[in-house]
């Protein structure tokens, strides 16, 4: 396979190591504005290559495809790139990954701007599959599994993410980009219900104290607007889908005052003659989530909390969950836990791709696939999930009706 990795941020260069142990890849192409972050994801390996692209210009990154002869372009930039991106990849004529999807805004939700497309892609026969990396992306795995193998009839799948990251020398450091944070966790959160379809609730909604595994412990966990919501109801039956982080009070107090100041925003603003997002230079001045490994310790937790009736027709509640700890993971690939649970998920999306293990057309997430080759394979690159058994009477039901 020929591969355009678009962005070499934090998540985009932590695919270069893990692309680098594989065979299938003959060629991959790490593009960014900055050259030289692109330079530097293509040293690991001499099948890399790097660009100068410019991710907002879907003829350059179409013109980059069809020059690198690549057979799929991952999207690795901020969503605000996605509709580009999206658009180049078509144009190439090329299998598209992203793992993130077009923002929500003027009455659209997620991924509204994609799947608006869906038959056009199914036309040419080619294939988007959206939503690929940790959450949305193994999580939607994790759902797909349960529906299959777990469980005769699902009552609640719920996305929940907790860690206990804690980052040496800074105040406050998101481990993640703070530009999609901020847009995620102060939208209004997302949620479906089997008699309602799609509604939203405030930011922060229905707090839940949520036991994660291996130590980690109970965090209260919130609402957040987040793809698997959108995803999950398209191809697993069941009564409701939420996406709730454990994200701490001081972080939420940070988001909350950022929101108030006007800081949250993209719309550019006058300073001093110069057009500038206040969201932006947040961003800007808050370390970059990439460069925070060797400050970083403990461990993230992504998994998808299912309830119903189990294939014995008993009630059951399973919590399917992925942990990488940080010292482990800036070990193996100098890249810090979040990034790396991120861009580990992808490339093995990729290699199943190319193996022709998974395949077919039109705008899919990652639920629309068999998880069971998806799952044995992360268990081969080294990181296998696991699952545990909760009790039954522990099902949460807070904002539901059961």
């Amino acid at each position: 396979m020929r591969l355009l990795v678009v962005g070499a941020g934090g998540v985009g260069s932590a695919v270069a190591p893990i692309a680098a142990r594989r065979d299938c890849f003959e060629r991959i192409v790490f593009a960014d504005l900055d050259l030289g972050r692109a330079e530097a994801a293509a040293a690991r390996d001499e099948r890399f290559g790097a660009a100068r692209l410019d991710a907002s210009d879907a003829a350059a990154v179409a013109a980059l495809a069809r020059s690198e002869r690549v057979d799929a372009i991952l999207n690795a930039a901020d969503p605000r790139f996605v509709p580009p991106v999206f658009a180049g990849a078509f144009d190439a004529g090329c299998t598209y990954l992203d793992m993130a999807m077009s923002l929500s805004g003027d009455g659209r939700k997620l991924g509204d701007e994609q799947f608006a497309v869906d038959e056009r892609w199914q036309e040419a026969g080619r294939l988007a599959l959206v939503g690929i990396g940790v959450e949305p992306g193994l999580s939607d795995v994790f759902a797909r599994y349960a529906a299959d193998h777990l469980f005769a009839e699902i009552d609640e799948i719920g996305v929940r993410d907790g860690a206990d990251l804690v980052v040496e020398g800074f105040d406050f450091a998101p481990t993640f980009s703070i530009w999609t944070t901020i847009e995620e966790c102060l939208n209004p959160p997302l949620v479906w219900e089997r008699d309602r379809g799609w509604f939203t609730t405030e930011p922060f909604s229905e707090p839940e104290l949520f036991d994660f595994p291996e130590g980690i412990g109970p965090l209260e966990c919130v609402n957040v607007e987040h793809e698997e919501v959108v995803l999950i109801p398209r191809w697993i039956d069941c009564n409701r889908v939420t996406f709730k982080y454990g994200l701490g009070e001081e972080f939420i107090d940070v988001l909350k005052t950022l929101h108030r100041l006007g800081l949250d925003s993209t719309k550019p603003v006058s300073v001093r003659g110069v057009e500038v997002a206040p969201r932006d230079v947040v961003a800007a001045v808050l370390p970059d989530p990439a460069t925070l490994g060797d400050r970083m310790r403990g461990r993230t937790c992504a998994g998808t909390h299912v309830t119903g009736t189990g294939t014995d027709d008993r009630l059951r509640a399973t919590y399917l969950y992925h942990l990488v700890d940080n010292e482990e993971s800036m070990r193996r690939d100098g890249a810090q836990a979040v990034v790396w649970q991120t861009a580990l998920n992808p490339v093995v999306a990729l290699e199943l791709l190319a193996e022709g293990v998974w395949g077919g057309a039109g705008v899919r997430g990652p639920e629309a696939f068999d998880a069971v080759p998806f799952l044995d394979l992360l268990a081969e690159h080294g990181s296998p999930h696991a699952l545990e058994e909760r009790a039954p009477t522990a099902i949460l039901t807070q904002g539901g009706s059961r």
